[in-house]
């Protein structure tokens, strides 16, 4: 019993750090940032002019124009993007899956830029898309297409964005990798007995047994698309005309540039419920499309 109690003992004081770290800097400033949402602060003359204004600031969200801007932005770029880097992350991670000489080269290939910093990253595609010098461009020239101004232009700037993010889905594509090597071969081989063709085979059987892998990603990629910063933050600001204004710069602008701390708490918990809602959505209705062995009920 002694033994026991130790040995509970050591597990609590294992986790104590996490647990600290946790309280200390999750749910500490969640719980200060709820707070603020019902509070007016600029955070420059301290926590003791805090002035509670109760439902002000998300009335005020609600009559703001730049807040339906950054939220149609911010929809339009998750529309797109989620589904597009999906899709192109799984066919990339089906030719890496292939048992081919050299594929561990490839397979580096791809995922090298998605650990390479937002901000290095950012900064090389200013390049690539510099309407004058950029690489793209002067591509595009050569087969007689003259390139737009891509970051400066609002018809194009949303879009350069979405096409950008394609460099950096190598964490996407290894999830998918591991989930394809996990399908048994067994599988594959009775389908094809069974006279099923590539795309059936595909359907079939790949989906269904990689669908969990799907969920886990369509999650992350939904959390990911909604809170787009750093990109928008390094190559456009927002602009131009505010074709580029994501809701977390939006709300970046109003904590510190405005220094409007409790507008922008309030505008960080539409994000959160914003998010919660779609995450919910998807594992609502993910008993119908994602199969778990052992699942009965399912074929």
């Amino acid at each position: 019993m002694k033994r026991k109690s130790r040995s509970e003992k050591a597990g609590y004081l294992f986790i104590l750090p996490w647990f600290l770290g946790l309280l200390l800097f999750t749910i500490g400033p969640m719980i200060f940032s709820l707070i603020l949402s019902f509070s007016k602060w600029d955070i420059i003359t301290g926590i003791g002019s805090i002035e509670f204004v109760g439902l002000d600031n998300f009335v005020n969200i609600f009559h703001d124009e730049l807040f339906y801007t950054s939220l149609k932005v911010t929809f339009i770029f998750a529309l797109v993007s989620v589904p597009l880097y999906q899709i192109i992350s799984l066919l990339v991670a089906m030719m890496l899956n292939m048992r081919t000489k050299g594929m561990n080269f490839f397979r580096l290939i791809f995922f090298m830029p998605s650990v390479i910093p937002a901000v290095a990253v950012s900064m090389m595609w200013i390049m690539i898309l510099n309407p004058e010098y950029g690489i793209l461009n002067k591509a595009l020239s050569l087969v007689g297409i003259e390139g737009p101004a891509w970051l400066q232009d609002p018809k194009y700037a949303l879009s350069a964005l979405i096409v950008m993010g394609i460099w950096g889905i190598g964490n996407t594509i290894i999830i998918y990798l591991s989930g394809l090597q996990g399908v048994p071969e067994e599988l594959y081989e009775a389908a094809q007995l069974d006279g099923a063709g590539i795309v059936r085979r595909f359907f079939s059987v790949t989906i269904p047994m990689i669908s969990p892998t799907i969920f886990f990603n369509l999650i992350m990629g939904i959390i990911g698309g909604f809170q787009y910063f750093t990109q928008a933050f390094v190559m456009t600001n927002g602009g131009p005309l505010n074709s580029t204004l994501f809701y977390n710069l939006f709300l970046y602008n109003k904590a510190f540039k405005t220094y409007e701390m409790g507008y922008a708490s309030a505008l960080s918990w539409i994000l959160f419920a914003i998010i919660l809602i779609f995450t919910l959505i998807v594992i609502r209705t993910s008993s119908a499309w994602v199969y778990y062995n052992g699942d009965d009920d399912k074929d």
